[in-house]
């Protein structure tokens, strides 16, 4: 029930100015600005964190400097920024495993199946706003919104906290530019040690790196020390134990080991995390999805069932002209642009569908009512979870796990097996996971509105505008990072095939559509080493599930009739591993097809039953095996400071609870974030620009004095120790 007595900051008696044309536009650069970091950061390190906080701190900031600002108008800035960062997460969780399953990503296809489960999860949120929101206020507490709201009436009492984001900014930043190897890469980007001791060749194939980027830092910074040691430990069993095991087993075998193409012996610890660990990775996560969704099995149906209970139930006082902070978007909207929504989808898929992937008529008409079932499923289902554990531990990928084994199962019996019906699945999964996502965060946003007195249907209609906005540049960044970070490697030894015969798992894709591409080398610099100006002669060959070809792209000369072109994409790289993506292709590819390293898959899945036996949450686990250790390792030493700068609070002052959301550290941190992603993006243009234009972008050269692992190590304990100074220092200090 309600609290009795509660009243909001704001009277609801009490109007202020709020759906303002600034607070709009702010929101709206907001929006694309987090969306743009969310896929940026999310696809290299596997999570995401909540951007309303920073939004509002900086909103408040920046308002203010415009003059004084109303504290809903703050809040419609957040609300519009926000739903940036949760489209982009339902994004990146699911639509890059088109690229897994061999098919192109296109700007148009992200920008429309983001819009339709963007404002689905709104929509369908909305009948459920007054149970879940005011009702309910006592036992469901949404934690990220009360700690927004937090911020915001201490923004509206004069509390100032923007000035350790931008700290964070700015140093990040700077930092981010003479580090990223796209940009002026003074010293490397990712130190590096491969152990190769004695006649017996002790550890050899395992690797200690560490990606020292600002971001990784922030997020660990943020996530503590538990999380991240828990994913370190992952990496350190994958890259320190399985894969000097793997070659010191398979270092004398002559030939390929399946999945792999070329001889153990000849694989670096990079080939050796590609070709074996990851398959191993993706069924462990799969199986710790799946665990998490069985564990959560009692709560999702509590939520659905009180969710129907209560949208049943006729309230009389709803018929009457509801007061300002309990005005939502009346039903006429919220039912019809469910509806258009839903036909726009069958539209959609029946007319631009997946290219190569066109299905019948009545499988995208079975799709679109699919998503409708599922949508709205877990949209309730979301909307109350979160308001218990937040939207950072909300298990999405389990409800899209769900939602994929489902689709698949119900495509398997009516023999919806080929390729193309992969790509459909993916497409249901991709549009229920954006909804969910973005419905966790409206109900969040929602219970910030409730505790200061916004008008909800302000809200919800700024929460549409910040989705159609930041779709925007979720599809280019995403398509960006594909195309930034892709490689084209000489294959070792080019394999004779036949087009008239092409092996089990492998299929033609068409002509190379460019006309050029730079060759990289295969060692680890990842040097440019040729270019190739006719690439249009080229045929394009996907394999999944192959014996005769690794998982990926491949370019064949017909001249020669040979494969001469290993096509590396960007996502999917030990830079951009995106393991949701990956987890979910492998979901379906398992399920239709029924091609996979079952005997990696499986080593995943008794890897997790093993973890959970112990006692231990093995999804976290899950991830940091799949991910590379030098991902885990940077976001561990984040970690680590975390718990110094506790450790350090407590011995000053014993009553000290440790960092709380609007803690000075995290704010830094937030900031570190922004600065790693923002940053990381322009260098991605850099080198896209590069591409295009066959201009060098000017950077120090590798024989520079700097250009030294132990220089990168210094650097990066430096941002660290930036950070453990900065959380340390009260932020009363600064105002």
């Amino acid at each position: 029930m309600a609290s009795v007595g509660f009243k909001p900051f704001v009277p609801a008696t009490v109007t202020r100015p709020e759906l303002t044309v600034r607070a709009l536009i702010l929101g709206s650069i907001f929006g694309v600005l987090f969306g743009a970091v969310t896929v940026y950061v999310g696809l290299r390190a596997g999570l995401t964190v909540a951007a309303s906080i920073p939004i509002s701190v900086l909103s408040i900031s920046i308002l203010r400097a415009f003059g004084r600002s109303s504290i809903l108008e703050n809040n419609i800035v957040q609300s519009t920024g926000n739903a940036g960062q949760s489209i982009a997460s339902g994004v990146i969780f699911t639509l890059p495993a088109l690229i897994f399953l061999g098919f192109d990503l296109e700007s148009t296809r992200i920008f429309a199946l983001a819009l339709f489960g963007g404002w689905l999860g709104v929509l369908f949120m909305i009948p459920l706003r007054r149970q879940l929101i005011v009702e309910e206020a006592d036992n469901l507490v949404y934690p990220e919104g009360t700690a927004c709201a937090d911020v915001l009436m201490a923004g509206e009492r004069g509390g100032s906290f923007a000035s350790r984001v931008f700290l964070g900014l700015g140093l990040g930043g700077l930092y981010t530019l003479f580090q990223n190897d796209n940009l002026f890469a003074l010293w490397p980007s990712q130190p590096n040690y491969e152990p190769n001791y004695g006649d017996q060749h002790l550890l050899k194939g395992s690797a200690i790196r560490a990606d020292c980027t600002s971001e990784y830092l922030g997020v660990g910074y943020i996530i503590g020390l538990r999380v991240s040691a828990i994913m370190l430990a992952g990496g350190v069993f994958s890259w320190l134990v399985l894969m000097p095991a793997i070659y010191f087993f398979g270092s004398h075998l002559t030939t390929p080991l399946y999945p792999g193409t070329v001889p153990i012996k000849d694989m670096s610890p990079s080939d050796l995390w590609g070709t074996y660990v990851r398959p191993m990775g993706a069924g462990a996560v799969a199986a710790a999805g799946l665990i998490t969704l069985l564990r959560t099995a009692p709560t999702i149906f509590g939520a659905l069932t009180q969710g129907l209970r209560n949208i049943g139930a006729k309230n009389a006082a709803a018929k009457e002209r509801p007061s300002r902070i309990e005005h939502d978007l009346p039903p006429s909207v919220v039912m019809g642009g469910s509806v258009v929504l839903v036909l726009l989808m069958f539209l959609f898929l029946e007319f631009k569908p997946v290219p190569g992937a066109q299905v019948s008529a009545m499988a995208n008409f079975a799709a679109a009512l699919l998503v409708v079932v599922f949508g709205f499923l877990f949209v309730t289902v979301s909307s109350r979870i979160v308001g218990i554990v937040g939207s950072s531990a909300s298990p999405v990928s389990g409800m899209t796990i769900a939602t994929l084994m489902a689709t698949a199962a119900i495509f398997l019996v009516k023999g919806w097996t080929a390729p193309a019906f992969g790509a459909l699945a993916i497409t249901i999964g991709g549009v229920v996971c954006i909804a969910a996502s973005n419905a966790g965060d409206t109900s969040q946003d929602l219970k910030t509105g409730y505790l200061i007195g916004a008008t909800p249907w302000k809200q919800q209609l700024a929460i549409m505008v910040g989705v159609v906005v930041s779709i925007f540049s979720v599809g280019a960044t995403l398509n960006a990072m594909n195309k930034g970070l892709e490689e084209f490697l000489r294959m070792p030894a080019p394999i004779t095939l036949s087009l008239d015969h092409l092996p089990d798992g492998v299929e033609s894709k068409g002509h190379f559509k460019r006309d050029h591409f730079a060759l990289s080398s295969r060692d680890e610099s990842g040097g440019i080493n040729g270019e190739v100006s006719d690439a249009g002669k080229y045929i394009v060959l996907n394999a999944i599930g192959s014996a005769t070809l690794a998982d990926g792209k491949y370019l064949y000369n017909p001249a020669t009739g040979k494969i001469e072109i290993q096509w590396n994409q960007g996502i999917g790289s030990e830079k951009a591993a995106a393991p949701q993506g990956r987890l979910m292709a492998t979901v379906i590819n398992g399920i239709l097809s029924r091609k996979l390293p079952w005997a990696l898959v499986l080593l995943g899945v008794a890897l997790v039953i093993t973890v959970e036996m112990l006692g231990i949450r093995s999804l976290t686990l899950a991830v940091g095996a799949y991910l590379s250790i030098a991902t885990t390792l940077a976001i561990f030493i984040g970690g680590l400071v975390r718990w110094l700068v506790d450790w350090a609070v407590k011995r000053d002052n014993p009553e000290a609870e440790g960092e709380s959301e609007i803690s000075p550290g995290n704010l830094y941190a937030s900031g570190l974030i922004a600065a790693g992603g923002i940053v990381g993006l322009i260098g991605v243009c850099i080198k896209l620009y590069e591409a295009a234009t066959e201009k060098a972008f000017p950077r120090f050269s590798d024989h520079n004095p700097l250009h030294h692992d132990w220089v990168s190590v210094v650097m990066f304990a430096l941002l660290a120790y930036s950070l453990f100074y900065f959380a340390r220092k009260p932020l009363n200090k600064e105002e």
